[in-house]
């Protein structure tokens, strides 16, 4: 089952594709990809690229990708299509294929993606896949999208987001763990009135129910502002079902 992750960005289609587009500027935003650079192409061929993504300080997997093709049609509405490939053996994504759609709409534009991969290492990466690599793929494309919105729409740079959500991240935690150890001591017996002991621990339990649940800040991103299903049936670039093909 492939992945999808939309966003509505209220910015303009041109600098949304130059944002997404430029190897330079869409790895600054994108968790997943530390490093995506063209490389070097004859005339008429596709455009051919190297990303990599540093898993541990001593540890950076790499792969390439072509694109396969562009489209644009008469209403506004953008497709970018393409393939990529990771043949590191420590990678647990072997192969796979995606597109990238830009949808004009009254205020914005639908930006989405759509994209599968083949998991290596037989039934062991198959389960590691869905259990683990493929959650984590979802919540980081998301997550990454919302943070592209921040820098169109309120200028937020990705440098700057990245902060908002570990500081806002510390201070859940730092909350959490505070109402974990109140909670866990008590109020104290014969320090209080009955009327405010029972307040302490109810005050702390819905202290905890807030940091665990309550919305994240504006200027910080989250991968829970995005779709992460299709609204309706979205026809799919050739190219994504290419690895179904080869099944």
């Amino acid at each position: 089952m492939g992945l999808y992750i939309e966003a509505h960005i209220r910015a303009e289609l041109d600098e949304l594709w130059a944002r997404t587009q430029d190897p330079a500027r869409h790895q600054r935003w994108d968790l997943r990809f530390t490093e995506i650079d063209y490389l070097p192409r004859g005339a008429g061929q596709p455009q051919r690229f190297r990303y990599a993504t540093r898993v541990l300080p001593f540890l950076t997997i790499a792969g390439t990708g072509v694109s396969a093709g562009e489209k644009e049609r008469p209403d506004g509405t953008r497709t970018s299509a393409l393939r990529f490939a990771a043949p590191h053996p420590l990678s647990l994504l072997a192969e796979g294929s995606g597109y990238w759609r830009y949808i004009p709409v009254a205020d914005g534009v639908r930006f989405l993606t759509g994209y599968d991969y083949r998991p290596r290492w037989g039934a062991f990466g198959a389960l590691a896949d869905r259990l683990v690599l493929r959650p984590l793929m979802g919540w980081a494309t998301a997550w990454s999208f919302d943070r592209l919105r921040l820098w169109l729409e309120r200028g937020i740079t990705p440098e700057r987001a990245r902060w908002n959500w570990f500081a806002e991240m510390t201070a859940r935690a730092l909350a959490i763990a505070g109402c974990v150890i109140g909670l866990s001591r008590g109020p104290g017996a014969g320090t209080l009135t009955p009327t405010v002991a029972f307040l302490v621990p109810l005050l702390l339990v819905v202290s905890l129910s807030l940091a665990l649940v309550a919305p994240p800040l504006a200027t910080t991103p989250a991968a829970r502002r995005c779709l992460r299903t299709p609204p309706a049936r979205i026809a799919a670039p050739r190219v994504l079902h290419t690895l179904e093909e080869q099944r």
